[in-house]
């Protein structure tokens, strides 16, 4: 028995001891495990705030890198074109337009754009005929008229004829003188207000256009009666630089039928507006440049003097003043030529023999102008010249002088 409670005992020994040692691994393995949960926890833990702080300073760091970034865009949009790049960009170049190759906006612009010199004189021609017509319509229509001068334009032929606003009245006229021709274009309002206010129409109420009929042999008289004014006003106003006669050959109301010019041809397009208090329109007058070739040189004048108006007080004041004018005129006996030789060879006392007689008349002149001649005689002691007929009357008239003048300054 002894002997096995003592085998007993050590079995229950080492059960005991066995059961003790699996409980200690457990509980071991228990806390490694907790301890390695614990670990990786906290190593997760500071992994993540680790990442966050990264991440938040990755992300400041490309705030920061984006925000020059973003300046720069701003600046960029902000910044001012240079010359150069602007000419590149709206196709300007010095080279293509020596060359003459177009491209860009450049090539757009020119397509229609036509290329004339200034003439001066031409808006001081119209500006009087704006103050010549306004006066005759003035008497021919019996109420208030106002002509005023829009534009004066240079525009190519075919690119106005398309442009006339349908229904109009196209008359075409010929400059007698200059050979050429022009052409006026009056536009339905005006055409409907004048035949208003001429047929006795009433004030204050405007024009009623009547659609879909063509115009009336009435109408058309009446608007012919207008235009004749409107060239003999510009006739006038022509008149200081070149007598002109304009001569009405043809009205049309079919631009294709009016055709006087090439369309490419380059022409001078003046815009009158006649108004009529509430009512009125648009008279327009083309002149190509080949019809105002005859009068080119005087139209790129600056200044005409005072040919374009005639001051009566002035012209009296002048002519007074001239007359009680005093100036000093020589009684001229004899002129010849004397070799110099012969004048330093006289003495005192030698005798100069004139070819002329006592009674042949003496020349009267102020300066190297004869103006007359005359009889020697005495009065009271002083030498006299009675004139035998009156002063010369001018050889050159005032237009040759002119000329003469206007020569001379071109050669010089």
């Amino acid at each position: 028995m002894a002997d096995d409670d003592d085998d007993l005992d050590v079995g229950d020994i080492d059960s005991a001891w066995g059961d003790a040692l699996a409980e200690q691994r457990e509980d071991e393995d228990e806390d490694d495990g907790d301890d390695l949960a614990a670990a990786w926890g906290a190593a997760l833990e500071e992994q993540g705030a680790g990442s966050a702080d990264d991440m938040a300073a990755h992300w400041a760091s490309m705030v920061d890198d984006s925000e020059p970034e973003m300046e720069g865009a701003s600046r960029g949009a902000d910044r001012v074109l240079n010359q150069e790049e602007i000419d590149n960009l709206l196709g300007f170049n010095i080279e293509d337009t020596i060359s003459g190759d177009q491209s860009g906006i450049r090539a757009l612009i020119n397509s229609s754009m036509v290329s004339y010199e200034r003439l001066p004189m031409l808006e001081i021609v119209f500006d009087r005929l704006v103050r010549l017509t306004t006066t005759s319509l003035r008497n021919f229509t019996s109420d208030n008229v106002e002509v005023s001068l829009d534009s004066i334009t240079s525009v190519r032929f075919g690119d106005y004829l398309n442009s006339i606003p349908l229904p109009a009245i196209l008359s075409v006229f010929k400059a007698e003188e200059w050979d050429g021709f022009g052409m006026a274009t009056v536009e339905s309002s005006l055409i409907y207000s004048i035949i208003d206010v001429l047929l006795g129409g009433g004030r204050g109420t405007a024009a009623v256009r009547v659609e879909g009929r063509p115009y009336t042999t009435i109408e058309i008289n009446l608007v012919r009666r207008m235009i004749e004014i409107i060239l003999a006003d510009a006739e006038q106003a022509f008149a200081p630089l070149s007598p002109v006669h304009f001569n009405l050959e043809r009205l049309e109301t079919n631009p294709r039928f009016a055709a006087i010019s090439r369309p490419a041809n380059a022409a001078i397009l003046v815009e009158l507006r006649i108004d009529m208090e509430d009512r009125g329109g648009k008279v327009e007058i083309m002149l190509p440049y080949a019809t105002l070739e005859p009068i080119r040189e005087m139209l790129l004048q600056m200044f005409m003097g005072e040919k374009f108006g005639r001051d009566p007080i002035w012209e009296g004041h002048l002519a007074t003043e001239i007359y009680a004018a005093e100036m000093e005129v020589d009684a001229v006996l004899y002129e010849t030529e004397v070799p110099i030789s012969r004048i330093m060879s006289l003495d005192v006392g030698d005798t100069l023999m004139f070819d002329i007689g006592p009674k042949d008349p003496v020349a009267v002149k102020c300066g190297d102008i004869h103006l007359s001649a005359g009889s020697l005689g005495c009065v009271d002691s002083h030498i006299a010249i009675a004139l035998n007929r009156g002063l010369n009357r001018q050889k050159m008239t005032m237009s040759a002088f002119e000329r003469a003048m206007q020569k001379e300054m071109e050669t010089s």
